[in-house]
């Protein structure tokens, strides 16, 4: 368990198009890049083994980080290594982070001195969506998953709870990552979802190649 006063002013920075971690969550990753491997090792060296995953924000002619200015923090709580070298790992989301600004230094990989604030709930219990229509949701689902021929395991989807059904399908659906941003900087579950439908409704309506990630 985190609290605020044990979370690092400086965290090494995992860029990533696409990739979401939300607290309470995990994502597996996939490490294989010399900058990454370093960036591991270092990382299982410290206590609290945070990694922050960043949406790269590249836009022609705009100066700056290049980077979304947030993140979210996961710990690793598994890895594996892999014959050739490569490393499997899975974060586990503890707290969103806004970047206050990069760290200079001789690492291969980046790092930003972050700020938690306004992001307390994170480290707190499940959040809750007292206006979720489940039901309505489902149907929604499954409406997607038919349009795009794709196959999951309903029971699992049926039995989850609400703030894992909401954020599994933030983080799986493949949407663009801008879109994945807005999943990410939504301040409660219920906005979560509710822009999770919108997402949903407007890749039914626009016919896209929107697909489930593996």
């Amino acid at each position: 368990m985190f609290h605020q006063a044990d979370l690092p002013d400086v965290v090494p920075l995992f860029p990533l198009p696409g990739a979401l971690l939300l607290p309470r969550s995990r994502l597996p990753l996939h490490l294989f890049e010399p900058r990454y491997l370093a960036m591991l090792d270092d990382t299982l060296k410290i206590p609290g083994r945070l990694i922050g995953m960043i949406q790269p924000n590249e836009v022609p002619g705009r100066s700056g980080t290049g980077l979304h200015c947030i993140g979210c923090a996961g710990r690793v709580t598994q890895f594996s290594e892999t014959e050739d070298g490569r490393y499997m790992i899975t974060l586990s989301g503890i707290s969103r982070f806004r970047i206050e600004k990069e760290v200079e230094g001789f690492t291969p990989y980046r790092r930003a001195k972050v700020s938690w604030g306004g992001f307390e709930r994170d480290l707190g219990p499940q959040d809750a969506d007292t206006q979720f229509n489940r039901g309505a949701f489902m149907d929604l689902l499954a409406r997607y998953f038919d349009a795009r021929e794709l196959q999951t395991d309903w029971e699992t989807l049926k039995d989850a709870d609400d703030e894992l059904l909401i954020n599994s399908l933030s983080m799986l659906l493949g949407f663009e990552p801008e879109d994945k941003q807005a999943l990410l900087e939504a301040p409660s579950l219920s906005t979560r979802r509710e822009t999770l439908v919108t997402l949903i409704e407007y890749a039914l309506r626009s016919g896209g190649e929107t697909e489930i990630m593996q």
